[in-house]
């Protein structure tokens, strides 16, 4: 007899009642998610978070009170475990990359299917990471402007974690090379160590390794330098 999946609990913050109700709606016909909270703005997303500490929030950008990337930086520092789907539009570059900075684990844009949606909620419930080639091909774009601006912005983009530069690439010799490339697809740890014949925890010391050399925080920053290295296929 299979176990039954746990089930992934979920924030939706949204300022626009239709939206927010009409994903309530979708997510409750699915028996493996609940949604047990939804917020109209920011400041309401981190007390709800604080409260119920869910397993994902799906996060609108722009909200009233405090914006997202605000609520999502506040939650991250927070709730570490908590995953944070960004919910946003192709227009939105600039957020976007704020949104990315903040560490969010996925971007999905708004007008997504369905399926697509359920898909990444369960996938980060599994530890995945998810953005879309659409939403990657933006953000590169701003890092590829930060690459190229004043001494002052290049820092910036050093804090981000997200450096395009060659150089850092160059340092990961052909396990780590491999691990990265796996990680811009999307896997998880475990998913990496049952394709490569390894310890999960071998894995996780791989990829805060890989961190380290790329001056990265975040699995969707490495995953953006390796798509801008043309290792991710």
């Amino acid at each position: 007899m299979n176990a039954v999946p746990p089930v992934i609990r979920i924030v939706i913050a949204e300022d626009q009642a239709q939206v927010r109700r009409g994903a309530a709606h979708l997510l409750s016909l699915e028996t493996d998610m609940e949604v047990v909270g939804q917020a109209s703005n920011g400041l309401e997303a981190v007390e709800l978070a604080n409260v119920l500490r869910p397993d994902v929030i799906l996060m609108d950008l722009h909200m009233p009170v405090k914006g997202g990337v605000a609520a999502t930086r506040e939650i991250i520092q927070l709730l570490p475990e908590t995953q944070i789907l960004v919910l946003t539009t192709l227009d939105d570059d600039e957020t976007v990359f704020e949104a990315v900075r903040a560490g969010a684990h996925a971007y999905l844009l708004k007008d997504a299917a369905e399926q697509e949606l359920l898909e990444t909620i369960r996938a980060l419930k599994r530890g995945e990471s998810r953005l879309t080639p659409q939403i990657a091909r933006k953000v590169m774009d701003q890092f590829r402007r930060l690459a190229v601006a004043p001494s002052e912005a290049a820092g910036e983009l050093s804090s981000s974690g997200a450096s395009a530069n060659a150089k850092y690439a160059e340092a990961l010799n052909d396990k780590e090379d491999r691990i990265l490339q796996l990680i811009a697809e999307g896997l998880s740890n475990r998913q990496i160590a049952e394709a490569m014949f390894l310890a999960e925890g071998t894995i996780k010391n791989y990829v805060s390794r890989i961190m380290d050399k790329l001056h990265a925080n975040t699995r969707i920053a490495l995953a953006l330098i390796s798509r801008n290295q043309g290792r991710s296929k």
